[in-house]
């Protein structure tokens, strides 16, 4: 395909050509008229005497030969020196004693220029997926927050206040030496769609089996009313997701159970980054004076973050707009 400056198209070169074997035009007068020069009007003829019209198309502009082309051995050191040591262009010619600008050029082409691609724990490129429609597979974890002392906390009025306000909140004491009320922890219980990427979360008082399946069944009904039938759920080998009762909801529910592998928790990072997306939304981006009144203003940003959020992941625009799985489209 021409690139964007080409003063020439395929189908102006054959026209060109055309003027000068055929009609006899001369070099000059033809490159005259298409704004060319007249070697290059010499070109095109000569490839159409020899060719026809099938040499007036593009080609390949890389080089038969190469001879200072980088060493497969070089790039196999570019590369592990990139992977083990995560080293910059700069660091990396400086141990092997060449251009930066080289390094570079090797790491582009092996598509680990940037450390955001490489997996921090591998070192390998990532390797991202997306399922092909809503339902295909919903992510399922619980997050946790803190609860928030009558009369605010201590990350908007500082520790002294913030502790006096939890020394004056009516809670109920653990047995043994603990400083001060346990004013008690919020599990989120969250479920994102993989395709979509709608997100429903519940805040509840702990992450038990029984709880996550309650969570699951009101999540799928909730799925179902906006025209998703959920075939799989991924989770991570938390207590709740191995068990037996999680196992015999999924059946019931017709839903394929997956779980991460051990310490991978990359395999669900669509909701652990929902999960900072949430925190940063939600949990903490104003002054609360209660947990009630934090409880309260989930549901409204719920709302924000499927209908009018711009997610960056899908286009720049709301979930919702990705929701064409309705009853029978995919069926």
């Amino acid at each position: 395909m021409s690139h964007a400056n080409a003063a020439l198209t395929p189908r102006a070169r054959l026209r060109l050509a055309e003027l000068v074997v055929d009609r006899g035009w001369t070099f000059a007068a033809a490159a005259k008229m298409f704004m060319v020069a007249p070697r290059t009007a010499k070109k095109w003829a000569d490839r159409y005497r020899s060719e026809g019209a099938a040499g007036m198309v593009d080609r390949s502009s890389r080089p038969h030969s190469s001879p200072t082309k980088t060493t497969p051995d070089v790039v196999r050191r570019i590369v592990r020196l990139r992977w083990r040591h995560r080293l910059g262009p700069v660091q990396i010619a400086g141990r092997l004693g060449m251009q930066a600008s080289t390094v570079h050029a090797v790491l582009v082409r092996c598509r680990i220029n940037r450390l955001c691609h490489i997996d921090r724990v591998t070192g390998e490129p990532l390797r991202r997926y997306e399922h092909p429609h809503p339902g295909s597979l919903i992510h399922v974890d619980v997050t946790k927050f803190g609860n928030i002392p009558d009369g605010g906390g201590w990350r908007y009025l500082g520790k002294q206040q913030g502790d006096r306000n939890r020394a004056a909140t009516d809670t109920q004491r653990r047995r043994g030496p603990v400083r001060g009320p346990l004013i008690g922890t919020a599990y989120v219980h969250t479920v994102i769609d993989d395709h979509s990427r709608m997100a429903y979360a519940e805040i509840c008082a702990d992450e038990k089996a029984a709880t996550a399946i309650e969570v699951l069944h009101r999540a799928a009904a909730w799925f179902t009313d906006h025209g998703v039938t959920v075939e799989r759920v991924l989770s991570d080998n938390g207590s709740a997701y191995r068990s037996h009762a999680w196992r015999d909801a999924c059946a019931e529910l017709g839903i394929t159970h997956k779980r991460t592998r051990p310490y991978r928790p990359q395999t669900n990072g669509k909701i652990e980054r929902f999960h900072r997306t949430l925190a940063d939304g939600w949990a903490y981006a104003r002054f609360y004076e209660s947990t009630e009144q934090r409880n309260t203003a989930l549901p409204g940003w719920l709302h924000f973050y499927n209908h009018h959020r711009a997610h960056s992941a899908i286009g720049g625009k709301p979930p919702v707009t990705r929701l064409t799985n309705l009853a029978g489209h995919h069926n």
